[in-house]
């Protein structure tokens, strides 16, 4: 059945799609500018994602300073923005800067995200952080609680929670179109980075790469192409591998529309790894108790090349082209009562509705995933969706506990410990032997944000 048919959807100026937690209502901008005022913004990580990131910043403002721990990175988009100032160490930009700077930009590893954004948002500037919001569980609340208590505009780089089709997705799985909601099963085609792997050995740092900027909080270790660029995704102390790297994205729609909020326990299985990588692959099975809009929801997610079976989409006759029924290589099926909801990408934009119904629903359309941040600085009325108090922050924790039953499931193909999770004060119950993966510790003189 196609998303185009038996559909009326509503243009909502004032409300984010349908109703509920994500409805990010609960911000309100510290000091809003007016719409005539330019938006000044400084931009940590300028190369990679940051490299995009930096260029929507530039289009929706004006960037005085830009940070990156990589001369040649820092040396490109320099020649675009000649008359910003340039940095190595986002502290020193945020401390001479500051002043000149209304919002920031954090695309960097993921074990800086936190330290960054805090203090960004400490100084009461705005915050765009790219996905995952942070690396570890409790960095993702104290950053919500921040921009609550500061009253700053927030927005995470999940950029499908703007696309008009994930928006409608979750408002029909709302709006009943499959009935009560009773499984979700998310995959995605990560890691195509090095994951499984030991220790890498010392080389020597690059003359471009500025090392002690880099490591930032996490240890000091020797430089290794093995971390920088991008690879770093694979290890424990940079990294959050596949399901922090994704789930933002593929988990997106199913979080938005079934409430995935505060699981009461996890469960994994890996192809086993040595915590110093993530492993090849994994399976994790999360249990999300009965709210008062459904009853409780079991939601599965595969990566490293593990698929739910293809029975999951029967009740779909054929392809368009006619060809037999195979799971995309990304994707998400939620399961109810009475039909279920497959989306065939990662960003759940495009969707069908296999043996459920089509119901009218309302959500409000984007102007863009950055653009929405930024009219969100100028508007307190139209705040962003990603925010990071309502939205991005409890997606972000509910994915991150997923690689805490990774952490428990090192040995190979063996069913991992069953983590049971107080979300209320963030802790394992029964046990503290996984508190340093709720919440981290900081080096190299970084102090608790």
């Amino acid at each position: 059945m196609s998303n185009k048919t038996n559909r009326r959807s509503f243009i909502q100026t004032g409300a984010a799609v349908g109703a509920g937690f994500w409805a990010a209502g609960g911000v309100t901008p510290r000091e809003s500018l007016s719409a005539n005022e330019e938006i000044r913004f400084g931009c940590i990580g300028v190369g990679g994602k940051g490299a995009s990131d930096s260029t929507d910043a530039g289009r929706a403002g004006k960037i005085v300073a830009i940070c990156d721990i990589d001369d040649n990175e820092l040396g490109k988009k320099a020649q675009r923005e000649p008359d910003a100032k340039q940095y190595h160490d986002f502290r020193k930009m945020l401390e001479e800067m500051g002043d000149s700077i209304d919002a920031v930009t954090v695309s960097t590893p993921d074990h800086t995200h936190a330290v960054a954004t805090a203090m960004a948002l400490q100084m009461g500037k705005h915050c765009y952080t790219q996905k995952p919001l942070t690396r570890t569980i409790w960095e993702a609340r104290r950053l919500g609680d921040i921009a609550r208590e500061k009253g700053v505009v927030t927005q995470m780089g999940n950029q499908g929670t703007a696309e008009s089709g994930l928006r409608e997705a979750a408002a029909m799985l709302k709006g009943g179109a499959i009935g009560d909601i009773q499984e979700v099963h998310v995959w995605t085609n990560r890691p195509v980075w090095p994951q499984g792997i030991g220790q890498p050995p010392a080389e020597e740092v690059p003359a471009n790469i500025h090392w002690k900027e880099w490591i930032g909080p996490a240890e000091m270790r020797p430089f290794s192409a093995a971390y920088h660029p991008f690879k770093w995704r694979g290890f424990w102390d940079f990294g959050t591998g596949a399901l922090g790297d994704m789930a933002c994205h593929t988990l997106n729609m199913a979080f938005m529309g079934c409430d995935l909020l505060n699981p009461t326990s996890v469960q994994a299985i890996t192809s086993g790894h040595n915590k110093i990588t993530y492993p090849g692959w994994s399976e994790i099975v999360f249990e999300f108790p009965g709210t008062d809009t459904r009853g409780p929801v079991k939601m599965v997610w595969y990566d490293g090349g593990k698929l739910p079976s293809d029975e999951l989409l029967k009740g779909r006759k054929t392809n368009d082209d006619g060809s037999a029924i195979k799971l995309a290589s990304s994707g998400s099926i939620i399961i109810g009562s009475e039909g279920k909801l497959f989306s065939p990408n990662d960003y759940g934009a495009q969707y069908e509705l296999i043996d459920g119904k089509a119901v009218d629903v309302e959500f409000t359309r984007s102007p863009g995933h950055f653009r929405e941040f930024a009219r969100a600085i100028k508007d307190p009325s139209k705040p962003a969706v990603s925010n990071f108090p309502d939205y991005s922050g409890p997606l972000t924790e509910t994915i991150l506990l997923g690689n805490l039953a990774v952490w428990a499931a090192s040995a190979p193909e063996k069913m991992g410990e069953k983590i049971m999770w107080d979300a209320k004060s963030l802790e394992v119950k029964g046990t503290d032997a996984y508190d340093f993966i709720v919440k981290p510790n900081y080096y190299n003189g970084f102090t608790e944000i």
